[in-house]
């Protein structure tokens, strides 16, 4: 990230470091929910517009369908939060239109936003995620933190470009912001590609290095 930032202010950018969204981490238990709602919701409406040699045509099926071959189908993990968000009721239900409503209010105005008009900024920029990890079929995922969440909650625009490497792996750096952003984002996304030039083809490596 350090790296990312020097790249940036050669290139002519001004840079505020650090930048806090206030409202961070406040809405991770309802933007959960809210996905369990919508999740079913919008599977079920695709599965029923397949044709008819499709035999699965809702969540429930395909609940069922994964249950009738659990050796097959999870060998290794279950379908919890598929269970959960079949209990879920349509998006007429008041639960689900007041963990949006508040979702949006944190994610938008009170983070997001807050931030962009407080620092007069253009964009929040970020690492978008660590490097990928291996599969662990006890301790699941290792995930080493991600920004892409404010963005997605909100629903506002989030530009992913080529960062670098570590350990052979590649990570990227995100440019997110406000409604209607986009076109800022993408010259500001391209600028720093042209700065960086951190893209590298990708290549099937047995196992990766340990160097730095």
């Amino acid at each position: 990230m350090e790296g990312c930032i020097s790249a940036m202010k050669r290139d002519g950018a001004e840079v505020v470091d650090p930048v806090t969204l206030p409202s961070q981490n406040q809405y991770n238990e309802s933007e959960l929910e809210v996905l369990l709602w919508e999740f079913k919701h919008d599977l079920n409406a695709y599965l029923r517009e397949r044709s008819d040699s499709v035999r699965i045509k809702s969540l429930a099926d395909v609940i069922k369908f994964n249950e009738e071959r659990r050796g097959e189908e999870m060998p290794y993990f279950e379908q919890e939060i598929m269970i959960r968000a079949q209990q879920k009721g349509p998006l007429t239900d008041q639960a689900y239109k007041d963990a949006l409503a508040g979702n949006l209010h944190l994610s938008r105005t009170e983070g997001i936003d807050a931030a962009i008009t407080k620092d007069n900024l253009d964009a929040l920029v970020a690492a978008t995620t660590g490097p990928a990890w291996l599969t662990d079929w006890i301790n699941g995922d290792h995930e080493s933190g991600s920004c892409s969440t404010p963005a997605a909650v909100a629903g506002y625009p989030h530009v992913t470009v080529p960062a670098g490497h570590i350990r052979d792996l590649p990570v990227g750096l995100s440019f997110f912001g406000p409604a209607w952003s986009e076109s800022k984002l993408l010259r500001l996304a391209y600028a720093f590609e042209q700065a960086n030039a951190a893209r590298a083809p990708p290549r099937f490596l047995a196992t990766v290095g340990f160097g730095s």
